[in-house]
């Protein structure tokens, strides 16, 4: 939530976060975000975020706590936003990219464990649940960005990896630009256990 402050008014809190996006990595990201702001009084807080995605259930969790919090959220990707990371990513009232990163985008799929029985009524609970999933961060991807509707389930059907200069022509970021942590900046680095 931008709070409409001057810039030099924002107290600032730079959080490195490069991880899958699973429920440890969720709670844990949402407990330092949320004690950032509501405890220690920062106003901005700055990802500096690479993910290979992870679970949609986890990744809107992120999204829609972030999207809530009383601080101007800023993401800058500094490798690659893979997934649903790319919700997470759109939570930002501000973003960015270095200039040799990269955003990945595929369709929803679910692993399956081995022996699984499909038949047809769970097949379809099956689908279902996918195109709800893709329906729900399409729907992120148009409000978030300059994509229509067709252009973001088109997103899903390619599976491709898009570069800088495609997240800046479809508003997925605003620039272009390495990253600048200012000397003496608060930085966290969120680090998670194998």
């Amino acid at each position: 939530m931008d709070l409409g402050l001057p810039d030099a008014d924002y107290k600032t809190a730079y959080i490195s976060l490069s991880a899958e996006i699973n429920v440890t990595t969720t709670e844990q990201i949402i407990a330092v975000a949320t004690q950032l702001v509501t405890q220690q009084g920062f106003t901005r807080l700055y990802f500096l975020i690479s993910t290979p995605g992870g679970t949609v259930m986890n990744g809107m969790n992120v999204y829609n706590v972030l999207r809530g919090l009383p601080a101007k959220i800023v993401f800058h990707n500094v490798g690659n936003v893979d997934s649903i990371g790319n919700a997470i990513f759109l939570a930002g009232d501000e973003r960015y990219a270095c200039p040799h990163s990269t955003f990945m985008f595929h369709g929803v799929g679910m692993d399956m464990p081995a022996g699984y029985r499909l038949e047809q009524k769970s097949g379809e609970d099956l689908l279902d649940s996918i195109l709800a999933d893709q329906k729900r961060i399409a729907a992120v991807l148009v409000e978030r960005t300059n994509l229509n509707d067709a252009q973001a389930a088109d997103l899903f059907k390619e599976a491709r990896t898009k570069d800088a200069a495609y997240a800046a022509g479809v508003g997925i970021i605003s620039d272009i630009r390495d990253v600048n942590v200012p000397p003496g900046a608060p930085v966290f680095s969120l680090v998670f256990q194998r």
